[in-house]
């Protein structure tokens, strides 16, 4: 079976380990967000490829779902000593290596698929990991400055690691995308696949910013194979992180049904929604998408498993 998951960093790698254990002998491409991407310190840091990559290849940080295991951050403080910033994203000493032959390989001419295959050779990480693009796309996120009132435009990852979406955001705007090329592979894989999943990953950053690249939307909304998406939202809430912030500034609320509606049925065939949100079955099913309730914590290996297996089930329903 050739499964293609659109994937962004922490709800996207679990639910992969969880897809890898339901059906082991499954050839799995992941076409991975871009969109997080930042230059720090004068590399090129891609956190979402790195956390599927970590999380998959056995060296992710358990505890806080990014990062490295065993991390120290001696680099960081001595950055911080000399006054150099920013301070507030958790570059670790051995996260360090992995962006410096991430930098060295795109300025020796290698496009970011090459790196991403190389970096992989070490990690083995089980599945094809695949950028969405070759291409430089970076969210972008508006708000108003709560003490100036100023209105501006940050970078995604301040919005979301510095200031904790202690505001609200007004747009969300995935700076290049509209220039972007799919990386080679990615819309060959979309074609061939036999079944589609969009995890429980960010609907609007991570998803959506991968939808964001010319050719891929079109090409999911074309594929023969069934689309089957997840909700992150469990209970009125984000299962993780402030997804109801970004939804908000697409001018979507933060229910299950919403996002199934937002996604709609250009894209997808099948929803799964937790069974705190039975009562949003019906309605997902009166806009023509099939939808089940059945638990979507990724509280175990197990647990999360029982969801791959879910989806599967519901794509094979939905042919």
């Amino acid at each position: 079976m050739r499964i293609v998951v659109l994937a962004g960093g922490i709800g996207g790698a679990r639910f992969l380990r969880g897809l890898q254990a339901a059906v082991p002998d499954a050839e799995i491409t992941v076409i991975g967000n871009t969109g997080d991407d930042i230059h720090l310190f004068g590399l090129k840091v891609c956190p979402d490829l790195d956390t599927v990559m970590y999380t998959l290849g056995g060296g992710i940080n358990e505890d806080q779902g990014w990062g490295r295991t065993d991390e120290s951050f001696t680099v960081k403080e001595e950055l911080a000593a000399y006054g150099v910033g920013p301070t507030w994203f958790g570059l670790g000493d051995r996260d360090f290596a992995t962006h410096i032959v991430r930098t060295q390989m795109l300025g020796a001419g290698y496009p970011l698929s090459a790196v991403t295959e190389a970096l992989c050779d070490r990690w083995q990480p089980g599945v094809r990991l695949l950028p969405m693009s070759d291409d430089r796309v970076e969210t972008h996120v508006a708000i108003t400055d709560s003490q100036s009132g100023e209105r501006r435009v940050i970078h995604f990852q301040e919005y979301w690691v510095r200031m904790r979406a202690a505001v609200d955001a007004e747009a969300v705007v995935p700076v290049g995308a509209e220039q972007a090329k799919p990386a080679p592979g990615v819309l060959e894989a979309i074609e061939a696949a036999d079944v589609i999943l969009f995890p429980p990953s960010n609907p609007v950053v991570s998803v959506g910013t991968i939808l964001a690249v010319p050719g891929i939307r079109e090409a999911v909304a074309a594929a023969a194979a069934p689309v089957v998406g997840l909700s992150p939202i469990v209970g009125g809430a984000p299962v993780r992180g402030m997804a109801d912030k970004v939804l908000a500034a697409v001018g979507v609320e933060s229910t299950a049904a919403a996002v199934a509606l937002h996604y709609g049925t250009e894209l997808l065939d099948g929803w799964l929604v937790d069974t705190a949100d039975a009562d949003a079955v019906a309605e997902v099913e009166a806009a023509g998408i099939t939808c089940r309730a059945v638990p979507l914590m990724m509280t175990d290996l197990a647990a999360t498993a029982a969801m791959a297996r879910a989806a599967l089930e519901l794509a094979e329903a939905s042919r």
